[in-house]
């Protein structure tokens, strides 16, 4: 009995000891410079946690590595903070992920400290007042593979040295106020890009040729000034799943067009596409189709899942006819 005591008493001494912290405190200079953000941001409700009376590795909005203790990821969303990206954000060297996303109050451009962080493998820039150019200098983040600058109020042309990001999977600048052609070093984005998104633009011109090598599943030109022939994305051997590309100048025969197997989703509404409706599509596993307001023409193909769609999905063309239009005469 006298044993047992003993040793629950021991267990008890041994649990109630001090457990070793399995990761280091913050850097030190990581903290300095997040008092410097934190300043630079006005000192925002949003950050009261930021406080020296507290790890760092414990205040919202941040992570530490593990082992290191240095900062890897800063993500602040939402919140009422009227400031610039502070330039101090470069002088965390170790940081992976860097996200800045609905902060409508947010102004300025992106600083060239950004370039700093070469660690850096995401970065999101989204929903905020950012203005001036897309900066060349992004592609100087090689590690990047996430890059989200969609939603803002960024302009002049796409520079086309984003295509030297080796390990970029996705790329977002949609909804923005850029101009100019699609830059034809597009096309020489590795393997590793599976979703482009351009939408809500104001670009132009022809689509360039060089982007029928992009290995994408995801391409969403839609809402622009493009013009051209979109064929080249499709074939049997191709790796797209989804296109949008709504409301632009394209044309070209989409009878001809031969389809990936695994192709779900197109959306080619407000354009200048003529021909007819390829059979192929009734063997096709269609989540969405619209091919309303261009010029098609001819029987619309029975079988699949073509009857399935309403059918404004086919309105306002040159005389396509049959299920769920009108029979043909």
């Amino acid at each position: 009995m006298k044993k047992s005591i003993f040793i629950i008493t021991i267990i008890i001494i041994f649990l109630s000891l001090p457990t070793p912290s399995l990761s280091q405190h913050c850097n030190k200079d990581d903290e300095n410079t997040l008092f410097q953000i934190k300043k630079s941001l006005n000192n925002p409700y949003h950050l009261a946690s930021w406080q020296n009376t507290s790890d760092c590795c414990s205040w919202y909005c941040l992570k530490c590595h593990k082992t290191t203790g240095r900062i890897i990821e800063l993500t602040i969303f939402s919140g009422n903070i009227s400031a610039q990206i502070p330039p101090e954000i470069g002088n965390l060297p170790y940081l992976q992920t860097l996200l800045f996303r609905k902060l409508t109050n947010l102004t300025g451009q992106i600083p060239s400290t950004i370039t700093k962080l070469t660690h850096l493998t995401s970065l999101t820039l989204s929903w905020t007042n950012l203005s001036g150019p897309i900066p060349s200098f992004i592609s100087k983040l090689t590690n990047l593979n996430y890059l989200d600058l969609s939603f803002n109020n960024l302009s002049g042309q796409i520079p086309p040295e984003l295509a030297k990001l080796p390990k970029l999977g996705e790329l977002d600048l949609s909804r923005n106020k850029l101009t100019g052609n699609i830059p034809n070093s597009f096309g020489t984005f590795s393997g590793n890009l599976k979703t482009l998104y351009l939408s809500h633009n104001q670009l132009t011109g022809n689509v360039p040729k060089s982007l029928a090598f992009l290995k994408c599943t995801t391409i969403d030109f839609s809402r622009n000034r493009l013009t051209g022939d979109l064929s080249m994305f499709f074939g049997r051997n191709k790796t797209i799943e989804m296109g949008y590309f709504a409301k632009n100048i394209f044309s070209f025969n989409l009878s001809k067009v031969v389809f990936p197997a695994r192709f779900n989703y197109l959306d080619l509404n407000h354009n200048k596409v003529y021909g007819s409706l390829p059979v192929s599509l009734t063997g096709l596993s269609l989540q969405f189709l619209d091919v309303s307001y261009n010029s098609l023409c001819g029987k619309i193909p029975q079988g699949g899942k073509l009857q399935k769609f309403e059918k404004t999905s086919y309105l306002h063309n040159r005389c396509l006819c049959g299920s769920p239009l009108p029979p043909c005469s």
